[in-house]
């Protein structure tokens, strides 16, 4: 098999996986500091992204579960924070912050504004979060470090770039359309991230989620799972498409995806499910037979014990939520 077909239906998953994760629209803001200044950003639910636009910042850790010390931070640089914890953005490790609830966000279009410091040298960034379910997390975004940082100057990760300039180019001189462009870019950029921190990964050194996406058998028993979910699954069926024997596949499909290749069948039949009660109409007979249930009582059954409310309960409280 080609690397094409896994590396092309990899970034398919990595769309689905975070679909079944989001829960609203992205949050964002436009942060314009000026020497000296310093703003403490507390956690919020979901995941954390900063874009600097024009100058330079730092970004100084605060929950000790993101790790190092201050982090210097570039024109076009991109951070993504896994779980959006506390921390701060300062033009010097040194400024005392101010808490970012007592900074007022200006209204305007096509997003707000805070802006906050002195007289001094200006920094403009992108901050926002993506509300992701964090009760459920898709394995793969669990495997993701705390912080990533991605530089998209000199030719880094060109996509990334491109995004980062448009946005930087309408949020600067908004026009027509302005506020419809501005979301979609925000959504989008999301992928874009986490589709250059996995490209980055040399494949001698990949690992987890990052090499399972590009391997040439778990990558296509992944994309069957992703593609047919109600379909009756075995090992042997996707060790077959795998090209190994059943022992072979589960070991390896286990290393890279953390659990076994039925235990994630179940785990995305039951994303997916959740998905469909959130997200549509379709009765439960419906949702049963579209990921795998051969009746009401037996999906009902699986939902509950996964998520711990029967699906109509679930469905009313999503969307009560």
């Amino acid at each position: 098999m080609s690397d094409e077909h896994p590396r092309g239906r990899a970034m398919d998953i990595l769309s689905e996986a975070l679909a079944s994760m989001r829960t609203a629209h992205p949050a964002s803001v436009r942060t314009e500091g000026r020497a000296p200044w310093a703003l403490r950003l507390p956690p919020v639910a979901g995941a954390g992204f900063h874009v600097v636009l024009y100058g330079t910042c730092w970004l100084v850790p605060v929950d000790p579960a993101i790790g190092g010390g201050p982090v210097p931070l570039s024109p076009g640089d991109v951070v993504f924070l896994r779980d959006a914890r506390g921390h701060v953005l300062a033009d010097s490790p040194d400024t005392p912050p101010v808490d970012a609830r007592a900074c007022p966000v200006e209204a305007g279009s096509p997003i707000g504004t805070v802006s906050l410091g002195g007289d001094g040298a200006r920094t403009s960034l992108l901050c926002g979060n993506y509300h992701l379910d964090q009760a459920r997390p898709h394995p793969m975004v669990r495997q993701l470090p705390a912080l990533i940082q991605l530089p998209t100057r000199h030719g880094r990760h060109p996509e990334l770039a491109s995004a980062v300039q448009l946005l930087g180019a309408e949020l600067e001189n908004p026009r027509i359309g302005s506020a419809g462009i501005v979301p979609a870019l925000i959504d989008s950029l999301l992928l874009y991230v986490l589709r250059a921190w996995f490209e980055d990964r040399p494949a001698a050194e990949a690992a987890g989620w990052a090499a399972a996406l590009r391997d040439t058998a778990v990558a296509p028993a992944l994309a069957a799972i992703h593609e047919a979910p109600a379909t009756a699954w075995t090992v042997e069926s996707l060790a077959d498409r795998a090209g190994l024997s059943r022992a072979a596949f589960a070991r390896r499909f286990t290393s890279m995806v953390g659990e076994p290749p039925m235990a994630y069948l179940t785990r995305w039949r039951m994303t997916t499910a959740a998905r469909l009660l959130r997200e549509s109409e379709a009765p439960l007979t419906t949702v049963a037979a579209q990921t795998g249930y051969g009746s009401e009582y037996a999906f009902a059954k699986a939902f509950k014990r996964e998520f711990g409310l029967a699906p109509g309960g679930y469905r009313r409280e999503a969307r009560a939520a």
